[in-house]
């Protein structure tokens, strides 16, 4: 059975596939649509490794 943790990393991994899709077929929005997918499979690796893992929000220092 799958866990929601399994659930997640597919769906962030399908959205990067979706992002790198537009990308190739939309050459004026490739730079952006790749930048996207490759955000998403960093969360994807990073939720697959720990789920726990806490990230910082920005320069706010928290």
């Amino acid at each position: 059975m799958a866990t929601v943790q399994d659930i997640s990393v597919k769906l962030l991994q399908d959205a990067a596939t979706f992002f790198r899709t537009i990308g190739e077929q939309n050459p004026e929005l490739e730079e952006q649509m790749i930048g996207n997918a490759d955000v998403y499979d960093q969360v994807a690796g990073l939720l697959a490794q720990d789920p726990f893992t806490e990230l910082s929000a920005g320069g706010d220092g928290e």
